[in-house]
């Protein structure tokens, strides 16, 4: 476990009262657990790439709005065990006071935390992962969910790729992720008069993903969707090539590919696939400068939740700093009303039901000719305002929106 400090030196804040910012913090600081995979199949995309964001955050809004806040940031590995994670977060609840958790990116995990915070009073700051956080198993009052969700994974290639009477096949995890991503397809494809003509789960992580593969190969399937993350993405992608699967007419898609997989892959395996991202590092101006000062520090290009992580704690620090309170409710309240603005996201904001919309992408994985550099790896085929790429508030299953 790491224990990072990051104090502010400036003095005042314009949008702020007379007195120090940290006057009504419960106890001097604000701490930030941040719960990851550091060595598992998710540790590229989260791991310490996550702390390393999460620092970031606090250290710029040290040099801006946090004027006299102390930031401490914690740092543990999950080992994508949910009650690993759950035994974790109740000890630095209770014994450190941590004010808020971050990442947490496993869907197992992101179910078996929340009434922990539900109990306690803090908040949840999650960067990704089951649209079921803002949907049936909401909690406005301590859950925002940042960057991207398995529903808006699935709608930005739905929307893109699907047609009508189009037949579609699922490889989907066997684990909460898996049958959320499963279950959005079906729903998402029928609307669009297409058909789920068949899925196969396979065990979490991935073994040999042989069987499912021929299997969807077998189908006749124009799509196969690949309803997995990380390592058994992966593991699918560069089964699927080697079986020629899409090399006729199937089309292959993946609802979390990450730069990260495909530099892992190469673009020779991965070229031509299709997927949905909430960030790029080189979309804009402002993604490529918060990407080179990433990489300066870790190594690598930020996958989509290091860019959520920062983003999401940035603007938690903000409105700790605005409200001069650590309240849940309080924060959250100000993380509603406050502008997002950063150099991750763009025309975003923070929904009621706890869902941050904002622009997400649909990319086209780059043949390796046409690819100018190590991570120059995406084509952009579509932009999706928020209001598009997420499930609408009117569909809601958010408990708390009935009330």
């Amino acid at each position: 476990m790491r224990h990072v400090l990051v104090a502010a030196a400036l003095a005042g804040l314009a949008c702020l009262s007379n007195g120090p910012a940290a006057a009504e913090i419960s106890d001097g600081v604000v701490r930030i657990g941040v719960l990851s995979d550091m060595a598992g199949v998710y540790a590229d995309i989260t791991g310490r790439g996550s702390v390393v964001a999460a620092r970031m955050a606090a250290e710029d809004c040290a040099a801006a709005e946090c004027a006299g806040l102390r930031v401490e940031i914690l740092s543990a590995d999950h080992q994508n065990k949910a009650d690993v994670a759950s035994a974790l977060a109740r000890e630095w609840i209770d014994r450190q006071g941590v004010d808020a958790l971050a990442d947490m990116s496993n869907a197992a995990i992101q179910l078996a935390v929340p009434p922990l915070l539900r109990e306690k009073n803090r908040v949840g700051l999650f960067p990704g992962g089951t649209a079921r956080l803002t949907g049936d198993a909401c909690d406005p009052g301590h859950i925002v969910q940042w960057m991207w969700d398995t529903y808006g994974q699935v709608a930005g290639i739905v929307r893109q790729v699907a047609a009508p009477g189009m037949r579609w096949f699922l490889v989907a995890a066997d684990y909460a992720l898996g049958h959320q991503l499963e279950a959005d397809t079906r729903s998402l494809v029928a609307a669009r008069g297409g058909s789920v003509v068949g899925a196969v789960r396979h065990a979490f992580p991935a073994v040999d993903l042989s069987s499912p593969l021929l299997t969807a190969q077998a189908s006749g399937a124009e799509i196969v969707a690949l309803a997995n993350a990380g390592g058994d993405t992966i593991a699918a992608i560069r089964t699927a090539r080697e079986f020629g699967l899409t090399g006729g007419a199937q089309r292959l898609v993946a609802y979390f590919l990450t730069v990260m997989d495909v530099r892992s892959l190469g673009l020779e395996a991965a070229q031509g696939t299709i997927l949905t991202e909430g960030f790029y590092w080189d979309l804009d101006a402002g993604t490529r400068a918060f990407s080179r000062r990433f990489r300066e520090r870790h190594g690598t290009v930020p996958s989509t939740i290091h860019a959520g992580i920062y983003s999401a704690v940035r603007h938690y620090l903000r409105a700790v700093a605005a409200t001069r309170s650590d309240e849940a409710g309080t924060v959250i309240g100000a993380m509603r009303a406050l502008p997002i603005d950063d150099e991750v996201v763009r025309n975003a904001r923070l929904r009621e039901d706890g869902r941050m919309v904002h622009d997400v992408y649909v990319f086209r994985v780059k043949a390796p000719g046409a690819s100018t550099g190590e991570w120059d790896t995406y084509d952009r085929i579509a932009t999706i305002p928020g209001d598009e790429a997420f499930r609408p508030l009117a569909e809601s299953t958010c408990p708390a929106l009935r009330r």
